[in-house]
């Protein structure tokens, strides 16, 4: 850092930035720094789901400690941001004020307000990108405008990302005189209890952690990507994606990492494969900063018209699962038990709530922003907009996936569904993922009574895609695409 011009501390404003290193906002702070995160779930801003509520609290205590060993300190405050700031202005003296930008909606109106008046009222405000390898208003179309297809979109941006340096954490961060008061974390009440649904969680949050997933992805799973990524049985991706969304690395420390690995003899096409992945994110939030209401609108407003179901009976048995069909039942107890599911099963439980039972997407979106620690505003909204045709760049509508034969493609061992869903371990592989299709002394031998032990398939899939073609077609004519999908 340089040398200080002031004594008037810099508040260091932290939202989705919980790290130290590479972090714009620290690296441009001058003299007194002060951390504070701010549990603002007031205005525009979407609240938190449970999920993401009990990873924060883990992400805050892990960055508190890293300040405490570099003689600073995390203040915690809760309410709306525009006061909590004005209150620690007053209490603090501070001149400035620092922050990473965030790209929904509600956040920016919200931050534009904030800047607004403390500018106004002489303090400094600086904004910075500490989330993305682009800015979303940075990559533009040839005629000026935003894209709306993936390929051509990454093509674009990749090649932006150019050159650029790793800035490392501070070996110390200069404390103000005296440092105002803060919440205890404890008594936000993040972690759950009665009950603690949060004893499956196995995960470290913090920067720490998101750093060792990194390290031991590129030691080893990576080499494998292409094919492993898809397979839920398999310790195949990353699982970066909550330690991206909560800022505990950066995607330029990805990004610099995975070239490294490449260098050092990893396959230069898995990585590119990876990092594919890592531009399928920046471009979500490139969708969602131009369409801002893609968590609550059809990206194509034809889905208008669409004459969804209303069915509560089929939702909560799909949410718990319970729905007869292995491979979502194991989806979606994963997502339960762990707040995390497979990218693969997210696809397959997405495309059965919506194309099989025709609820609305948005249902399950709802439903994923409380169950899942990487619960990311553009990336949920424009992953379930893909899957269910509504959105950009969609898989088409006449995609249905065949619960049956994507898990004999991707969990050709049944090893996961035997994983989530126990009472039917002792199936063999050739109906494990068709417990109906047993034979009543295969069945007995399992120990399974089907509507008993494990539920009959709530629809016959092959109906329910007829249906869903039907509804479709009301809507507009498609081709119709040839099972198995």
């Amino acid at each position: 850092m340089t040398t200080p011009r002031t004594n008037a501390p810099t508040l260091l404003w932290l939202r989705q930035d919980l790290r130290l290193a590479d972090n714009p906002a620290l690296q441009a702070a001058e003299g007194p720094v002060i951390p504070v995160y701010i549990l603002d779930e007031t205005g525009g801003v979407r609240p938190m789901g449970g999920a993401s509520l009990w990873w924060l609290d883990k992400s805050l205590a892990a960055l508190a400690a890293g300040l405490e060993a570099r003689g600073s300190r995390l203040i915690l405050r809760r309410g709306p941001a525009a006061r909590v700031l004005a209150e620690l202005i007053e209490e603090t003296g501070a001149s400035a004020v620092h922050w990473n930008r965030l790209y929904d909606a509600g956040t920016i109106a919200r931050d534009k307000a904030i800047k607004t008046d403390l500018t106004a009222g002489g303090i400094r405000c600086l904004s910075c990108n500490g989330g993305l390898l682009n800015e979303p208003w940075d990559i533009e179309t040839g005629t000026g405008g935003p894209y709306k297809v993936y390929t051509p979109y990454w093509r674009a941006a990749r090649q932006r990302v150019g050159d650029f340096v790793l800035h490392g954490a501070p070996q110390a961060l200069e404390a103000p005189t005296t440092w105002p008061a803060s919440d205890r974390l404890a008594d936000w009440g993040l972690h759950p209890s009665r009950p603690d649904w949060s004893t499956g969680f196995d995960w470290t949050p913090g920067e720490a952690g998101a750093h060792e997933a990194l390290h031991d992805f590129l030691d080893g799973p990576v080499r494998d990507y292409a094919t492993d990524r898809d397979r839920p049985d398999r310790a195949g991706t990353s699982r970066l994606s909550p330690h991206l969304h909560f800022g505990e690395i950066g995607p330029r420390q990805v990004w610099r990492a995975a070239q490294d690995a490449a260098a050092r003899g990893a396959a230069g096409s898995q990585v590119d494969r990876f990092l594919a992945e890592l531009g399928w994110r920046e471009f979500n939030h490139h969708l969602a900063f131009h369409w801002p209401d893609l968590a609550t609108r059809n990206f194509k407003p034809e889905w208008d018209q669409f004459r969804w179901q209303s069915d509560e009976a089929a939702f909560e048995a799909w949410a718990m699962g319970q729905t007869g069909f292995p491979i979502v039942d194991a989806g979606m107890r994963e997502l339960w038990a762990t707040g995390f599911m497979h990218n693969r099963v997210r696809m397959i439980v997405a495309s059965f709530l919506i194309k099989d039972l025709l609820i609305d997407w948005r249902r399950g979106e709802q439903w994923f922003w409380d169950c899942l620690v990487d619960a990311d505003a553009a990336q949920n909204a424009a992953n379930w907009q893909w899957v269910a045709g509504s959105g950009a760049d969609a898989s088409p509508w006449f995609r249905i996936f065949n619960p049956m034969t994507q898990g004999q493609k991707f969990d050709p061992d049944g090893a996961y569904v035997r994983q989530w869903v126990p009472e039917l371990r002792n199936l063999p592989t050739t109906v494990i993922h068709a417990p109906w299709t047993a034979v009543s002394e295969v069945l007995a031998q399992a120990g399974i009574q089907l509507g008993r032990d494990y539920p009959k398939p709530m629809v016959d899939h092959g109906q329910a895609r007829d249906r869903a073609l039907e509804a479709y077609a009301a809507l507009r004519a498609v081709p119709r695409e040839t099972e198995p999908s």
